[in-house]
Order: structure tokens, then sequence, then C-alpha cells
């Protein structure tokens, strides 16, 4: 017998007697000819079909078998539109752990992405997960660990970095990031993400500050729909679509937006393996529950490079990424000659893989996986960890830590209620 057959043998009896459930692990997986059988094809269970998720029934050549929700009407309208033979569950943990499941689409909101990708990853799943990736840097410390140790693929659902126009920028990456290597632009770097440029903070997210206990509707699980979160007495404007404008779930315009308009300058600016070493805010003094507006946010990484996010659309005249050699404005409008011309005959960016089958069937990493998706998800955890303490932060990218400030550092690891942990 093979080593790795023994190898193999050996996890399988050792996580049995654990009580881990484990998926089958299909022909596309330990490879082959090439041939796909339908036995082989991928399948999918997504959890949360209240919104995002009721959008990603078909992907890919994947097939969908399983859906999940705590609020009976989202189920129930999931399994009205999806095809016959896709089973309901109230319980994640029951979709996860089903051995016929390849793919776990995690379209909650995000309080839940971490202990979910966790989880997922333990039970043999690969990933593909709505942003942000998680809600907590050190959530997505820990998925990343798990993530890894056991063997799994993962995707964040933006795809900026790697197509489709910028938002409002009239451009896709590509063009940017091949004039960004080649130097044209010089270097530090400063970027502005604001209207002028092409993007909205969708400032509408803000919570309410006043939230009257309701009675739970019949059909949602409030406990569960909170599950780590702190427990605060049920009103519609914490759940479903308004959740994004409170701490415990998401960060407002900011949580929804900001994965989307900064993973691609993360990308620009080559940091996919490091973060900024300080942030700084001009914003009103937050609610301690409801998120709120914000004027600035400045991040700056070790070598002078910044991103700046002009909440209030301050300058009118801005570029959208400028050095000291030549700026690139909205609509790809350039102060350097002939750029068109010029990208025209700059290499392109190493290659990428961009559809999640094929990371699936050849075990090669996502675009966009749980590493460089957790420094761009970094990026957001660090402004909303500086709103949400209302100062300025030092920030330490090798070891993910605050400098000298023990309070921000206590929202790294953030206390999760009940049987829930990560």
């Amino acid at each position: 017998m093979k080593s790795e057959d023994i190898k193999r043998r050996d996890f399988l009896r050792r996580s049995a007697a654990a009580g881990i459930a484990l998926s089958i692990i299909p022909r596309h997986v330990l490879g082959g000819n090439g041939y796909t059988a339908p036995s082989d094809q991928l399948t999918k269970g997504i959890i949360g079909v209240g919104s995002m998720g009721m959008g990603h029934f078909n992907y890919e050549g994947t097939r969908l078998i399983a859906v999940c929700d705590v609020d009976r009407s989202h189920l129930e309208n999931a399994l009205g539109k999806a095809e016959k033979g896709v089973k309901g569950y109230h319980d994640f943990r029951e979709l996860i752990t089903r051995p016929d499941i390849d793919i776990v689409h995690i379209a909650t909101p995000p309080h839940w992405h971490g202990i979910m990708a966790r989880m997922a990853a333990e039970a043999g799943k690969d990933i593909w997960c709505e942003k942000p990736m998680t809600r907590t840097i050190g959530e997505g410390k820990r998925v990343i660990e798990a993530v890894k140790a056991n063997g799994r693929m993962f995707r964040l659902n933006t795809w900026f970095r790697f197509k489709d126009e910028f938002y409002g920028l009239g451009t896709t990456v590509k063009p940017l990031k091949k004039l960004v290597d080649s130097g044209a632009l010089g270097w530090p770097l400063k970027v502005t993400v604001s209207r002028t440029t092409g993007y909205d903070w969708k400032f509408y997210w803000s919570g309410l500050t006043h939230l009257d206990p309701m009675p739970i509707p019949p059909e949602l699980d409030y406990d569960f729909w909170l599950g780590p979160a702190p427990y605060k007495p049920y009103n519609p404007e914490r759940v479903h679509a308004k959740f994004r404008g409170y701490w415990d779930y998401d960060g407002g315009g900011l949580g929804d937006m900001g994965q989307h308009y900064l993973d691609p300058v993360q990308y620009l600016l080559g940091k996919d393996d490091t973060s900024p070493v300080s942030v700084e805010i001009d914003a009103p003094q937050q609610h301690y529950d409801a998120v709120g507006s914000w004027r600035r946010i400045t991040y700056t990484y070790a070598d002078g490079c910044s991103i700046i996010l002009d909440g209030e659309n301050r300058d009118k005249d801005a570029a959208f990424i400028e050095g000291p050699d030549g700026k690139v404005f909205r609509g790809f409008v350039s102060t350097i000659p002939h750029v068109q011309e010029l990208i025209r005959k700059l290499p392109d960016p190493e290659p990428q893989v961009t559809l999640f089958s094929e990371s699936v069937r050849t075990r090669r990493p996502f675009a966009l996986n749980e590493m460089n998706g957790h420094r761009s998800c970094t990026i957001v955890n660090l402004g909303v960890i500086a709103l949400r303490l209302g100062r300025n932060l030092r920030f330490d990218p090798e070891r993910q830590t605050f400098i000298d400030d023990p309070g921000a550092n206590d929202l790294i690891n953030q206390p999760m209620r009940g049987e829930w942990h990560i």
C-alpha cells in the first residue's frame, strides 16, 4: 500500500473516532483522465437564502442540492424556486455534514461567516463566502488556519481584481495593474475612493439608535439568527436587510462595500501579503450599537503608500490613483502621455484561477482566497475598529495586532455568545 493511502486511511479513522463528518472525496478531486461522470458533478449547499443566496443557485457548472435559513419564509421561498429534489434545512450544521456536498456557499450576515467557514472546512467542504470575509480580524485568522489544516479551497465573493468594470472608474483593474507594476506612476502611490472617483460609501446603512423591543415573527428563529452575537431584543431594524447598520453584525457601508472597493486596491498596490501600519479617522463619535457615518479614513502602509476613503467627497478633483510621476482619473484619464499605447506594450499580470469550479477540481487556490481575502478584509476591520473607538490606530502587519492599544486589541477577538466559538 502506498504511503499516501496509509496516511489517508489513518486520517479517516482518526476523524471518524473524533466524530468529524467527512465529505466523500469525488474523482474530480483525486484526479483522473479528465472525464467527469454525473456522480462527480460539483454539488453545493447555500446557507442564507434571504437575499444574496438567492442569486447564486446556478454558477460555474455546479448543482444546488441544499439550502438553509433560520427564517421559514425565506426557506420556503427558496425551495419553491429551486429544482425538485433540493432539500431545506433550519440548522446549517446538518447541511455542512452532508457527505454529498462539495461546496458550501455562505450568504449569511457577516457575524456568522467565520464560524460557518471554519466548520465547513472541518467538515471537508470547499467554501464560497460572501463579503466581508469575517466580522473581526481574529476570525479571519481562524478561517485561514481551518482552510489550511483541512486542505480546502476558499473563494471570497468579490471579483473586481480579475474581471468586470471596476464600478464607476470606467475600466477593469487589469490595465491599472499593468501601469502600476511598470513603475510609470512612480512610488509611493495614493488611492482615493470617493464619489468623484466612482464609488458610493452607502451611508444609508447607518442604524437607528433607539430600538423598541417588538414581538418576534413566528417564522423567524431569532435566537439562532443572533447566534454568536450578543442578545438584544428583537426589532426588525436588526435583521435581514437592515442588519448592516449595527456593529454586532456588520460595519455599515464600510462593511458592505469595503472589500468590493478595497480588495482591487490592495491587488494594485501589491499588498496581498501585508496590511496598513496606521489608520486615521475623521468622524463623529459613533454610537455603541448603531453604525454611523464618517468623513474620512486614511490608511498608510510602511512604504508610504496610502488609501483615502473620502466619505464627504471633499476632493472634487481627486485622481483615483496617483504617484510622483503621474495620475489616473476616473474613466482612465491619465496624465501619462499616450497611456493606452504604453499599457498595450506592457506585460500582463500573473495569471490567476478565476473559476471556482476550476479551483475545486485542480486544488489550485482561487484568485481571491482566504489569504489575500483576509488581508483586504483586515483593511475594512481596521477602519471599523478605529471608528468604534473614535481614535487613530497603529498596526503591526506581521503580528496582526495593534501597537500600544489594549482596547483596540480587545476587538481583534471578540467574545461569542452561548455555545458558539471559533
